[in-house]
Order: structure tokens, then C-alpha cells, then sequence
């Protein structure tokens, strides 16, 4: 399913979190970058142009889960993984159907991923 490169980008202001999700999934042989703000996660986007995004609503600059259509628009395959503690709307992008990963995350919500790439 995630033939390309590979390339997973997460945009969240936990810094933690952040290192914690990269480490793991450079063992699972993904290549990852993250952003802390909702600008820069942006800008990383369209520099990278990952096939995966983890992206975090509530960011020191903005709502992440708001920009949702930008992201697709850089990315018409991306895949999308929705991340909150809290239960905000979805974002409305027709057409798209969302995952979402409830915050506190854990290393098993994260597996899913390799099973994908092998497939």
C-alpha cells in the first residue's frame, strides 16, 4: 500500500511524542520528519511530500485538523492520520475519510503501518 518512499511526516507541538513516534518508526524502516508548529509542518510538507501525515489539531499557531484540505492538495493520495486527545470535529473534505488516533498514543496504535508497507 505505501509503495513510494515511504516518508512519514508529524506534525504535533509535543516535542516527546514527537522523538518518541520517530524513533519507533525508523526501526520499522519508515523514513520521518516532524514539525512543531502548524507553519512549519506546512512548509515541510511541501518540501517532502510524505505519503503518511500524523497531525495533531491543537497547535501553538493554529488548528491542525482546519488545514486538511491543504494537505490533500499537496498529497491527493495522502494518507491522513488524525490525532487529538479531545473529540473535535472532523474536518469537512469531500470525498475523504479520516483515521483518527486518540491521544494518549501508544506503540501497538502505531503497528498498523508496517502490516500496510508489507502488503
Amino acid at each position: 500500500m505505501f509503495e513510494t518512499n515511504n516518508m512519514i511526516l508529524i506534525i504535533d507541538d509535543e516535542i516527546d511524542l514527537c522523538l518518541l513516534m520517530k524513533n519507533y518508526l525508523l526501526q520499522k524502516d519508515f523514513r520521518v520528519c516532524y514539525a512543531n508548529t502548524l507553519r512549519e509542518g506546512m512548509k515541510m510538507m511541501e518540501e517532502i511530500v510524505p505519503d503518511i501525515l500524523f497531525l495533531d489539531n491543537n497547535l501553538p499557531d493554529g488548528t491542525g485538523w482546519s488545514e486538511s484540505s491543504f494537505f490533500f492538495s499537496v498529497n491527493p493520495n495522502l494518507n491522513l492520520y488524525l490525532m487529538s486527545g479531545y473529540q473535535p470535529s472532523l474536518p469537512d473534505v469531500q470525498g475523504v475519510s479520516y483515521n483518527i488516533i486518540h491521544k494518549p498514543i501508544s506503540f501497538s496504535d502505531l503497528d498498523f503501518l508496517e502490516a500496510k508497507k508489507n502488503q
